[in-house]
């Protein structure tokens, strides 16, 4: 089978190519799937050159989340059969013709979506989820300042808090996503994620601030941010995109009320997982009823899987890039 695999960890996924590999059996409690979409995720990129926190043991294949369909099933598993449409995650191993994951890793396939929007939503959809409603206890009516706006998380999460009831500001770095965004998504407003973004949160919320605001990009962001947040705010951390981590004097927070949560949505699954699967279960939910819609901004082979890389390097998805193996 042809997979993506990473032999070494080193700059510009230089140790990472494809390869032919054995097919690989399921073991007891498992089941093999064959890929029909992987989606590309930016901890894939990082996890090429040992830049995530999560290290898999050399040689790994990478991808995170896909959908596809049964091929196999190891010993004692019940629950799916050949044939099935499923969607499933792991933390590496997606970007391959086939894959074997544990039984429990997978969901059914919502019957409306296609492959590729299948393969989209799982991880991007969980973060803005256990976001929003674990961590920040969204209310209807409250409002939302999402930035990052254009990226896969981001854009879960604008449609998302739309499908919750919230009025979202959805800030993105160029005129062309930030049309993407309108058309897509018609939030409440879109604004340029440039300094001075304060004062145009202040005037679209009468004055107060973002009741909650959805921040993977740290740095000035955050900085700013924390100038435009309402008394009693959620600033959620989420990552550190501009590749600065910030830091925020603690009377800040005392003066004006608000809390700083940070959010690592496959981590709250595994302190938590009855909650985790109650996350799981609200999302496939909302999913089959139609309520959220993710976005591809492209599917490619995985023959051209640099250039899907780069689309998330370079900033230029609106949504998710997805692989077809």
């Amino acid at each position: 089978m042809r997979a993506l695999q990473v032999r070494e960890l080193l700059p510009d996924h230089a140790g990472a190519g494809l390869v032919d590999l054995p097919v690989p059996g399921p073991g007891a409690g498992e089941v093999r799937v064959r890929v029909r979409a992987a989606a590309v995720n930016f901890p894939d990129l990082l996890m090429t050159r040992g830049g995530y926190q999560l290290k898999p043991d050399l040689p790994f294949v990478s991808g995170l989340e896909f959908s596809g369909e049964v091929d196999a099933v190891g010993a004692g598993v019940t629950d799916w059969r050949v044939g099935d449409a499923v969607v499933g995650g792991n933390r590496f191993g997606a970007m391959a013709e086939y894959t074997v994951v544990p039984a429990g890793a997978l969901r059914s396939k919502p019957e409306a979506m296609s492959w590729e929007a299948a393969a989209a939503y799982p991880v991007a959809y969980l973060t803005a989820y256990v976001a929003l409603v674990r961590c920040a206890r969204i209310e209807p009516g409250e409002w939302v300042l999402v930035h990052g706006a254009a990226g896969g998380v981001g854009l879960a999460t604008v449609d998302l808090a739309k499908a919750l009831g919230a009025r979202v500001i959805a800030a993105a770095s160029s005129a062309v996503k930030r049309e993407a965004i309108t058309r897509l998504y018609a939030p409440d407003a879109v604004i340029a994620a440039e300094p001075g973004f304060r004062d145009e949160v202040k005037a679209l919320t009468g004055g107060k601030g973002a009741d909650v605001i959805f921040d993977p990009v740290g740095g000035d962001v955050f900085d700013e941010s924390t100038r435009c947040i309402a008394f009693g705010g959620r600033l959620l951390v989420i990552g550190f995109a501009s590749g600065r981590i910030p830091e925020v004097s603690v009377n800040m927070p005392l003066i004006k009320g608000f809390s700083v949560v940070g959010v690592r949505a496959g981590e709250y699954g595994r302190r938590f997982p009855e909650r985790g699967a109650e996350n799981v279960a609200a999302i496939d939910a909302l999913a089959t009823a139609g309520r959220i819609r993710p976005h591809v901004h492209a599917v490619l082979d995985l023959t051209d899987w640099r250039e899907a890389f780069a689309m998330l390097e370079k900033r230029e998805a609106v949504g998710k890039v997805v692989l077809r193996p």
